[in-house]
């Protein structure tokens, strides 16, 4: 069963949900709405008892819309203790958005937190060590940027760079992807990425 959601019930909702709750901002004139739905019901019959999926029309809604900065549909929202903590933009395969939503659930389950910025650096150095680039010596620095980034994998599906702008071109948008594709270029020119990130080892 999908839960309706309007802007008269939905903070009642999801605050009250004692699962996850997964809403799907839709209209009914947006074609890749059409597309995504039907992936979702049946996900949704798949993860019913770790999940709660809803639906929200954005013209019964424009206020919840508007709260969530909603601007693009679709557009999917995990919700947890009445809270977005993970979504996407757009239609994605099926299996793409199973993996995401068992990534999420074990993220929810163990909480996340400093354990996961300590791999996510191990990664950043074997990366930056394959490149001959170092990882800024600021630890506060990296452990604040790889926190933005986690944000943006949580809102948005991956670990986009917080110092890019995210266009909603998937093409596009691929390329910040950290390690963004244009770091090398300038590390060697400035001796660092954009966001200070990584540097040049000497």
């Amino acid at each position: 069963m999908i839960l309706i959601l309007t802007d008269e019930n939905f903070e009642k909702e999801i605050k009250k949900a004692d699962k996850p709750v997964l809403v799907d901002f839709w209209s009914t004139w947006c074609e890749p709405c059409a597309i995504l739905s039907p992936i979702l019901e049946r996900l949704a019959e798949e993860y019913k008892d770790k999940i709660t999926f809803a639906k929200v029309n954005l013209d019964a809604a424009s206020i919840t819309a508007q709260k969530f900065g909603i601007n693009r549909i679709p557009t999917v929202v995990l919700f947890k203790d009445g809270k977005p903590v993970s979504g996407f933009v757009g239609v994605r395969p099926e299996p793409v958005i199973r993996e995401w939503l068992g990534k999420m659930l074990g993220e929810l389950v163990r909480g996340g937190g400093k354990e996961e910025i300590k791999e996510i650096i191990k990664e950043y150095e074997e990366h930056g060590r394959k490149n001959k680039w170092r990882l800024n010596p600021n630890k506060e620095v990296v452990e604040r940027l790889i926190r933005g980034m986690l944000e943006r994998e949580k809102r948005f599906g991956k670990r986009y760079c917080v110092c890019r702008r995210i266009t909603g071109n998937p093409e596009e948008d691929e390329k910040i992807v950290c390690p963004c594709v244009y770091a090398p270029k300038e590390i060697q020119e400035q001796g660092r990425c954009y966001c200070g990130l990584f540097l040049e080892l000497y």
